[in-house]
């Protein structure tokens, strides 16, 4: 099933995200519905707060991108209970990402280009890992979801003033994209 994805200012969006166990009610279901909302909003990476829900579950597909980028070819990963245990600051880099819950917006944000993360897969097995390049970025923008914040809170101050209005229209529902959403209501 198409979920509807939340938008800006839904207060889901800025909720830490809690750890879920194996027997979290019709999980599978819910990760099968997340995959689905990814595809048809044309994403690739979605978590929970982003359909209403504050647990730590994340899907990401690369897949869609190996035209481009081959070496991520086949990638379609879920992420449970996943954390950053640290971040290797020693070499950063500056690209542009959008956001599902932000339609329309899209900035240069800075982020470490190799991390260190913990999560458990769809079966509940554990990984302990560094990752590095493009999937440590989109791991970091994802996982961001699951500690309340979103990629605007990484921009510098003067282009989150530039965006200003435009997070304003998005929290009064004036925005449009081609897929489900959640707009705050008033």
């Amino acid at each position: 099933m198409i979920l509807p994805i939340y938008i800006y200012g839904q207060p889901v969006l800025r909720k830490v995200a809690e750890d879920i166990t194996p027997d979290y009610p019709d999980l599978k279901k819910l990760i099968e519905d997340m995959w689905e909302t990814l595809a048809e909003s044309d994403g690739i990476g979605l978590a929970a707060p982003q359909i209403g829900k504050a647990i730590r579950l994340s899907v990401i597909d690369l897949d869609v991108l190996s035209e481009d980028l081959p070496e991520y070819k086949g990638f379609r990963q879920v992420f449970i209970n996943p954390h950053i245990i640290e971040y290797d600051e020693s070499n950063t880099d500056s690209s542009e990402e959008g956001c599902l819950s932000l339609p329309a917006i899209h900035e240069k944000v800075v982020r470490p280009t190799r991390i260190h993360v913990e999560w458990d897969d769809e079966e509940f097995k554990h990984h302990d890992e560094w990752i590095e390049g493009y999937l440590a970025r989109v791991m970091q923008h994802e996982f961001d979801h699951l500690d309340g914040k979103m990629f605007v809170d990484r921009i510098s101050p003067l282009r989150k003033q530039l965006v200003k209005s435009k997070l304003a229209a998005l929290i009064k529902g004036r925005y449009r994209c081609s897929y489900r959403t959640k707009p705050v209501r008033r």
